[in-house]
């Protein structure tokens, strides 16, 4: 499941979201902007930044880090990253916090001790969506989030309390941007379903909906193909290192399947020498 575009059109539909996760959120939480950002020489990837509004100059930044899978040097990247970015952009922000999403406490890292200093500041935040409590209690945004970490059996119930519950309580245009999210978290998470089955488990027409159009309909793939080309990028830049150009190159030309079957294989891969030989099987 390709949670990392899920997240980024949840936190792009509603930033404030993220805030709604925290002890201590800003009094101006309303107010800040989402985005993703890129830091080169050395090229990092940022899943997210939550800027302050331009009258707060300077303001406080927020980074985001979604991890979904173990990855033991997890908080060196994110450190990095996120000092690099601060340090280039210090005349704009007077403070940095750093908030950490995982679906559960077994997939972080397990070399803490380095670490420890910032890990017990108030300046990191670690969440675990599968202690947040019972998703029907959750604020239907939130509830969005821990819906991506249910097994499957569990899923669609909860999918159609949450949407019920949207529809009773939440006004329009945002409930259909929510009923549009929860199709795409359904769509992506039983992929090997018809669209009658998933339409059954939902109790809506999945034809009527943005993401069933973008995602199934041929002609809308040109979209899906680019948000898909850019994320299994990063994913790679991140697993084996900065690609060389010609090998971007053959990742940039693969076609919207073979970026899927991608996105999935390199899970496994250990270095440059794994994308390279998965590659020239094709």
């Amino acid at each position: 499941m390709r949670r990392d575009s899920i997240f980024y059109k949840l936190f792009q539909q509603s930033p404030s979201l993220l805030f709604e996760l925290l002890t201590n959120p800003p009094a101006n939480a309303d107010e800040y902007r989402f985005d993703s950002v890129a830091v080169k020489e050395p090229k990092f990837e940022i899943d997210g930044i939550f800027l302050p509004p331009e009258s707060e100059n300077p303001g406080v930044v927020y980074f985001c880090e979604v991890q979904f899978q173990k990855d033991e040097r997890l908080y060196e990247r994110v450190f990095a990253e996120s000092w690099l970015y601060f340090y280039r952009n210090r005349d704009r922000f007077s403070d940095w916090q750093i908030v950490i999403i995982y679906p559960s406490r077994n997939l972080e890292q397990s070399h803490l001790h380095p670490h420890r200093a910032f890990l017990n500041s108030d300046q990191v935040f670690r969440l675990y969506l599968d202690e947040l409590g019972d998703i029907r209690s959750l604020p239907v945004w939130v509830a969005l989030m821990v819906l991506t970490t249910l097994d499957e059996e569990q899923t669609p119930q909860e999918a159609r309390y949450i949407l019920a519950k949207s529809q009773q309580e939440t006004p329009q245009p945002e409930n259909r941007a929510i009923i549009e999210l929860l199709t795409t978290i359904m769509v992506y998470k039983f992929e090997d379903k018809s669209q009658r089955e998933v339409e059954e488990m939902l109790g809506i027409t999945l034809k009527e909906t943005r993401v069933y159009r973008e995602i199934k309909e041929e002609g809308r793939e040109e979209g899906r193909e680019q948000g898909e080309k850019s994320l299994v990028l990063r994913q790679l830049s991140r697993r084996v290192g900065e690609l060389p150009q010609f090998v971007r190159s053959r990742v940039e030309s693969l076609c919207l399947e073979q970026l899927e079957n991608l996105g999935e294989a390199l899970l496994d891969f250990q270095g440059m020498a794994d994308l390279e030989a998965w590659l020239n099987r094709l």
